[in-house]
């Protein structure tokens, strides 16, 4: 039998909490959340946000952080961007690639991601690679297909290391922000797809492969999706931002 994955507990702040609302959230969440051993608590903050929460985190190394998107390229006139080796200076050590809302409001192909994942891990970072199917997509029973064709792009670009470095996090798109919830038979069956897709790529190792949920996740339904099969933790937008409900959150299963 294979080692128990430890639960990872991530909240994407996506285009909120600057500075100063950092440290806010900050000062009253470690108040409220105890250092855990047994899960990996990791926030996603605006990156103009990565020092505050540095500073706000200080003498909690249980805190971990990391950035919400990078560049494809290393350097260069890209008026904006940021790059993925400029990271690790924030005391960052966590990267997301291919979340849906970059996919759709910004274009990001599945070839971007490729390449963004293979920067984060040039950086020293850990990536999280988002995947997920729209509405259109599941009603056309298109899950498993499109599921597919995003992990292989990922992982056909990257060395046996850097994926062996790799956390999943399956988004149904028709879940973030909407206030509908896949059920813990949706969210068991597309963890179950993505950990079969594993299977074949060097460096992978699916029964230890860490994969997320993402979807309109609260601490009225958190006990629920982490007892889902296959389901080793969540990452968070909406109910990330006030600390009582993060707090709450990442307290499941201690």
């Amino acid at each position: 039998m294979s080692e128990p994955r430890t639960p990872v507990f991530a909240a994407n702040w996506k285009m909120c909490h600057g500075p100063a609302e950092t440290a806010a959230f900050m000062e009253r969440f470690r108040g409220r959340h105890a250092p855990r051993d047994d899960a990996t608590v990791v926030v996603f903050p605006p990156a103009i946000s990565l020092p505050a929460f540095a500073e706000a985190s200080a003498g909690r190394p249980d805190l971990r952080f990391g950035v919400q998107d990078v560049h494809a390229e290393v350097e260069g006139a890209h008026t904006g961007g940021i790059s993925a080796a400029m990271v690790p200076a924030t005391g960052a050590t966590w990267g997301l690639a291919g979340h849906s809302e970059r996919r759709r409001e910004f274009g990001d192909t599945d070839a971007m991601v490729a390449r963004k994942l293979r920067r984060l891990l040039d950086a020293g970072l850990r990536p999280v690679l988002c995947v997920g199917e729209t509405l259109e997509e599941r009603e056309a029973g298109r899950l498993e297909a499109v599921l597919e064709t995003q992990i292989r792009a990922a992982l056909s670009a990257l060395h046996a290391e850097g994926r062996a470095r790799l956390v999943y996090a399956y988004e149904p798109v028709w879940a973030i922000g909407t206030g509908r919830t896949a059920s813990s038979a949706d969210a068991a069956e597309a963890h179950g797809i993505v950990r079969a897709r594993l299977s074949g790529f060097e460096g992978c190792d699916p029964p230890r492969s860490v994969i997320l949920y993402g979807g309109s996740v609260k601490p009225a339904n958190i006990g629920q999706l982490l007892a889902a099969p296959g389901v080793d933790g969540v990452l968070v937008g909406g109910a990330s931002l006030d600390p009582d409900s993060w707090a709450a959150i990442c307290a499941a299963g201690a």
